[in-house]
């Protein structure tokens, strides 16, 4: 069997934390299912920074597109609020997006039964709850160009930044919600702002064209990005697959983050396009929940988006499909039996640290493992 390259970049905060957790469990699946995992690990955020005055290095760079997959921790914090713009933590990974080409963005929010009552919303708007959110990531207002301050004079200035699509960008975001709804209910809900912005009025009309043009089968609804996270709120399980843009995707997926009760549970896939020659796809999998400063070096953190993140590395990269669905289960069964971290803390539960949450979803995989 071939060798399953994966680069681990933890980056800061709770990244590090986080992602020893997800070593342990690698570790097992080489020794115990000869899984043939070779991990490599680099710098990313701060850290990177630190030590090389960059966000990335470009050594780094270079294992990221040599690598299967990269598992990725998370990014930033205030000892790098004053850094330069182009070196900022968070540089590090657009430019792992933008180099990778890392067009799809796939984000889940599922609530866990154990978790139904954790979530800020009554337990009937949230129970059973399994969405998932398409976003663009590698164009829009975040990569549009100019994208400047300007100095006006007299005391005056203007911020610019360009929000800008083209034709195949959207086609191509487009087709895979649609082969992803094919997967699950067959829905997809299109978000944009076609009454205010011409931009959305294109990405509307492209979606129509890509879903006329051989996704038939999928039904197709349009709804503008502000109404869609009122009723991300109001009543969330109406949707299935959300596909969106860069921007709208960005707040939209944060909303359908913290419907199932904390950041601290949910992971997310960045693909490219598949090769011409092998098919695989360039891949990056991350949690949601970001560096969390504020609990980073304490032990409180919540490893399971994390965890996550692997098993839909596993399922998406390396077609280990019965893996990946075993680790899910576990992170079920360990929620199900009482354990939570303090973020996800409620009456009757143990609170446990990083260290134990880890071993536990650990433990509940080698207790599933024939």
């Amino acid at each position: 069997m071939a060798a399953r390259k994966l680069l681990l970049l933890p980056g800061d905060g709770i990244g590090p934390e986080a992602m020893a957790e997800v070593r342990h469990i690698i570790s097992w699946m080489n020794d115990h299912e000869a899984a043939g995992f070779e991990t490599d690990e680099g710098l990313v955020g701060g850290a990177a920074y630190d030590a090389h005055g960059q966000s990335i290095s470009d050594a780094d760079m270079e294992k990221a597109m040599a690598a299967d997959a990269v598992l990725f921790g998370a990014v930033g914090g205030p000892d790098w609020d004053s850094v330069a713009y182009e070196v900022r933590p968070e540089a590090g990974l657009l430019r792992l997006r933008k180099d990778m080409e890392l067009f799809a963005n796939l984000r889940p929010a599922i609530c866990y039964p154990a978790l139904a009552d954790s979530s800020s919303l009554k337990p009937e708007v949230i129970e059973g709850l399994d969405i998932l959110i398409v976003r663009e990531l590698t164009g829009g207002v975040y990569f549009g160009e100019p994208k400047e301050i300007i100095d006006l004079g007299n005391g005056q200035k203007r911020g610019i930044d360009t929000q800008v699509y083209d034709t195949y960008e959207i086609e191509r975001i487009s087709a895979v919600a649609f082969d992803l709804a094919r997967t699950r209910n067959n829905k997809v809900c299109s978000m944009e702002k076609h009454n205010v912005m011409k931009s959305g009025v294109f990405w509307k009309e492209v979606v129509t064209d890509t879903h006329k043009n051989g996704y038939e089968d999928v039904e197709l609804s349009h709804m503008l990005a502000d109404a869609g996270g009122m009723q991300l709120v109001r009543w969330p399980k109406q949707f299935d697959v959300i596909v969106t843009d860069n921007l709208f995707g960005d707040m939209l997926s944060d909303v359908a983050a913290m419907l199932t009760g904390s950041l601290g549970m949910l992971p997310s896939a960045s693909l490219g396009a598949p090769d011409a020659v092998s098919g695989k796809r360039k891949a990056l999998y991350e949690p949601v929940h970001g560096s969390a400063p504020d609990i980073a070096g304490t032990g409180a953190a919540n490893p399971i988006a994390m965890i996550a993140s692997f098993a839909m590395c596993m399922r998406y990269s390396f077609e280990m499909i019965d893996e990946a669905a075993r680790l899910e289960a576990a992170i079920a069964k360990v929620l199900d039996d009482g354990l939570r971290t303090g973020d996800i803390m409620s009456d009757g539960m143990k609170q446990v640290g990083t260290t134990e949450m880890g071993k536990a979803v650990l433990d509940a995989y080698k207790s599933m493992t024939s």
